[in-house]
């Protein structure tokens, strides 16, 4: 499947409840909740992409087979919004000191100090055969 046909809004509110075996009135909450967010046409009318789709199958495992409510829903995707955050900023980081490492003059140690605030964040990252 193409990226841009995973993220293309094309599905009407009843075909995805169909697809999903749920009540539009499911998928409208989900939204007033903030839980989705699907696009919209200049009428107004829903619509949701295959990406949408597996988002809302994520959000339905959480409550049916996990038991999760609605708000510990929205907490679950506020979090793992934070950690994907913190992945990037880590890959960022690494890159970082790769490009330093082929800079440093003591091989074997990586240092990268950055100023994000009052404090310093310091990653080292050392190799160990």
């Amino acid at each position: 499947m193409e990226k841009n046909s995973y993220i293309e809004p094309v599905f009407l509110i009843s075909a995805v409840a169909e697809i999903l075996n749920i009540h539009p009135q499911t998928l409208r909450q989900y939204e007033r909740e903030g839980l989705i967010k699907p696009s919209r046409t200049n009428g107004k009318i829903r619509l949701y992409s295959q990406k949408d789709i597996d988002h809302i199958k994520y959000v339905l495992t959480l409550t049916r087979e996990l038991g999760v409510n609605l708000a510990g829903v929205d907490i679950i995707l506020q979090l793992n919004k934070k950690i994907e955050n913190l992945e990037s900023e880590i890959h960022t980081y690494k890159t970082r000191i790769k490009n330093i490492n082929n800079l440093a003059v003591v091989p074997d140690t990586k240092a990268l100090v950055v100023q994000k605030t009052s404090f310093d964040i310091v990653i080292v990252e050392s190799k160990e055969e």
